[in-house]
């Protein structure tokens, strides 16, 4: 039964996606909240799809800590829903996302069109320099920016390696940075298959700003490692 649900739900999933991005052809030249309400309601069918077909539900931890204005969003990164789900539960995501995305068709356009911070992995120091001055940018538009600070997706029970991107937007904007935790890869993981329960996204007490960058890259891995483990060990 689990193989022929996953299938199901793969298929509506990308039916639902690519009909999506086809349709969202028409919002650019629109003004960009037409483009973030579509990206709300691709995100809300796609929760729907995962309960109904694939037996997994959504559950929301720690909403007063879900911010509402301009953020730093630290998260936790296992799948791809990781990504996509928080449009669903932020006023208005910014990704940090590689730049070889771009090439991917439509999903590239609609990237640039969501105006979402694109970085080059390869350029070193001048990548952090442009994603530093990206995010003071997106923050004027009252946007919550969401980094994953592993640059890539994780397996599950693997403690992260998180990378400086994180610690440079931390000291250069000097603001609260709120780590988010999560279980999705224990349902939705690498590979197609899904396997039903429920799959929870965790916003943490915000870390104060100021923190020296060695104390603060500790207290961010500890509070996401610690809170993603938690959540994986409820599954057992």
């Amino acid at each position: 039964m689990i193989y022929l649900r996953s299938f199901l739900f793969q298929l509506v999933f990308w039916l639902w996606s690519a009909t999506m991005a086809i349709l969202m052809l028409v919002t650019i030249p629109l003004p960009r909240a037409v483009n973030r309400a579509c990206l709300t309601f691709w995100s809300k069918g796609v929760i729907l799809a995962l309960r109904w077909l694939a037996g997994v539900r959504i559950e929301l931890r720690g909403r007063e800590n879900v911010p509402t204005g301009a953020a730093l969003v630290a998260a936790k990164h296992q799948s791809m829903f990781d990504v996509f789900s928080q449009f669903a539960i932020l006023p208005d995501a910014c990704f940090v996302m590689k730049k070889e995305l771009l090439m991917v068709p439509l999903f590239g356009w609609h990237g640039l069109k969501a105006d979402m911070i694109v970085v080059d992995r390869d350029g070193h120091s001048a990548a952090l320099k442009k994603l530093v001055r990206d995010a003071k940018e997106r923050l004027k538009g009252v946007r919550q920016i969401v980094i994953f600070p592993e640059g890539t997706r994780g397996d599950v029970g693997q403690p992260g390696d998180y990378k400086p991107g994180i610690a440079a937007l931390y000291r250069e904007l000097d603001m609260p940075v709120t780590p988010l935790a999560l279980n999705c890869g224990s349902h939705w993981d690498k590979s197609l298959l899904l396997k039903p329960g429920t799959i929870v996204f965790q916003y943490l007490e915000p870390i104060p700003a100021g923190l020296k960058r060695a104390e603060f890259m500790r207290e961010l891995q500890t509070r996401i490692d610690g809170a993603t483990q938690a959540l994986e060990n409820e599954g057992l």
